[in-house]
Formats: structure tokens, C-alpha cells, sequence
């Protein structure tokens, strides 16, 4: 069985005034069953004091975006291994608001997984269409392209994990119906188990649009939804460790 993942994108959000909401997650977590695995991803201005804060807890931290390159003259950007000198081990790749406000390819998606695996970095590689590309009944084959050059092939021999964020319903407040999410997931599962064999069958699939304590037990109970990503709600504890609570009962 895929153990679940339930991940926060803090996003461009949270001062030094948010690591309260860290211990209460920590906290939180700790009377919990172990059954599922806890991330946040805070700005990275917040990643080392918060990596600090997780400590030795089942709470482990990850960073929202890396560059390529292992260092060099790219003023602003983040390197993987600065990530992971901050004591995390996941990274956010790919994420629609990247893709969009960035104009991020899928091949600087892949580099940056790249990037990921050459530091020891478990990237969450994110897809997922737009409401025009949905109307048009592009789905699939939108996802279909982007796995396929979003996912390097030295995958195969490194943990990864896929995001599927519908772009529609991210931050919109819409939800996609558990029909609608249940087919690309198993169409994501599908096409991983295809590449990647049984490497494939065992990558977590989180579902990232809008995901909160609400509707978080009916997503998390389709067979190929083995998690979150979530934005929002992982900014409040009570809703995030709802969600992650939601999980564990599931299993």
C-alpha cells in the first residue's frame, strides 16, 4: 500500500509570527496515528527556522520551488541544495502558479527534478489543467503530455511523488467532483505503472484543488488519491491536521 502524503504549500504566505501554527501542527501530529506522512512547505525565508522547529517530530519540511543549477549568478532563485542544507527533504516542482506566473516549460520542470534528485530532495512534480483545456475535453491529454516531459526518466530510480491541481480549483473555492478527480488519477496511475513498472505503482498521487477538512475524507477515500496538497487550509492548524486526520481514519 502507497503510504499518504499530506503536504501544506504555505505559498507566499507567513512571517515569523507563523511559527506558532508549526508547534501546533507538531503538536498536533502527536496524538495522531502514524499512518500517514505530514509536510509543510513554508516561503523559504520561514524553511530553516521551521526545518528547526520540526526537529526530530514526525512533521518534516520541504521547499516550494528550486532552481536547476547548483549555484551561480541567478539572483533570487534557490538552489536544491540550499533546500536541503535547510533540513528539508521535499521539494514543490512545477506548481500551476509557477508554470503560469513564471511561464515554467515542462523541460525546466524536469531539470528542476533533476536538481531535486542530485540533492537528496523528494520532488512533488505537480499537473493539472486549465478550466479551458477542460471545457474542451483536453484533459488527459494535457495530463498525459505532462507527465511524460515533466518526469525525467532518472525517475525511475529515485522516491517522487505527482500532484495532480486541476488549475480551475486552485484558490477558486471550486472542487473537482471525486468522479472527475478519480478518473485522472487513475489515469496518472495508469500511465506511471506503464514507464515506471512497479516503481510507478508505488509513487504517492496527491490531489491539490482546494482540498479542505470539508471534502477532505471523500477525496482521500478514492483508491488512487493517496494524499494532498494543500494551499489554504494548511495556513490554519485545526484545518490542516483535519485533513490529515481525515486521512488516517481512511486507512
Amino acid at each position: 500500500m502507497v503510504r499518504p502524503l499530506i503536504a501544506g504549500n504555505w505559498k507566499m504566505n507567513g512571517t515569523h509570527r507563523s511559527l506558532d501554527l508549526v508547534r501546533d501542527v507538531v503538536s498536533g501530529l502527536a496524538s495522531l496515528e502514524d499512518k500517514a506522512d505530514c509536510l509543510v512547505c513554508p516561503p523559504a525565508t520561514l524553511l530553516g527556522q521551521v526545518s528547526q522547529i520540526a526537529g526530530e517530530s514526525r512533521l518534516v519540511t520541504g521547499g516550494q520551488d528550486c532552481h536547476a543549477e547548483e549555484s551561480g549568478a541567478h539572483t533570487g532563485d534557490i538552489a536544491a541544495e540550499m533546500i536541503a542544507d535547510m533540513g528539508a527533504t521535499y521539494v514543490i516542482i512545477g506548481h500551476s502558479e509557477r508554470r503560469s506566473d513564471h511561464g515554467e516549460s515542462d523541460a525546466i520542470v524536469a531539470a528542476k527534478a533533476e536538481a531535486a534528485f542530485r540533492a537528496d530532495l523528494v520532488p512533488i512534480i505537480c499537473v493539472g489543467e486549465t478550466l479551458e483545456e477542460r471545457e474542451a475535453d483536453k484533459t488527459i491529454d494535457v495530463i498525459s503530455s505532462q507527465l511524460k516531459n515533466s518526469i525525467p526518466d532518472s525517475a525511475a530510480n529515485q522516491t517522487f511523488v505527482v500532484a495532480y491541481e486541476p488549475v480551475w480549483a486552485i484558490g477558486t473555492g471550486k472542487v473537482a467532483t471525486p468522479g472527475q478527480v478519480a478518473e485522472v488519477h487513475d489515469e496518472i496511475r495508469k500511465q506511471l505503472s506503464q514507464r515506471f513498472g512497479s516503481h510507478g505503482d508505488e509513487r504517492p498521487l496527491l490531489y491539490g484543488g482546494s482540498m479542505k477538512p470539508g471534502n477532505a475524507a471523500e477525496l482521500l477515500a478514492l483508491e488512487n488519491v493517496n494524499g494532498g496538497l494543500i494551499g489554504g487550509a494548511s495556513l490554519k492548524a485545526e484545518d490542516f491536521l483535519a485533513i490529515y486526520a481525515a486521512c488516517v481514519s481512511n486507512l
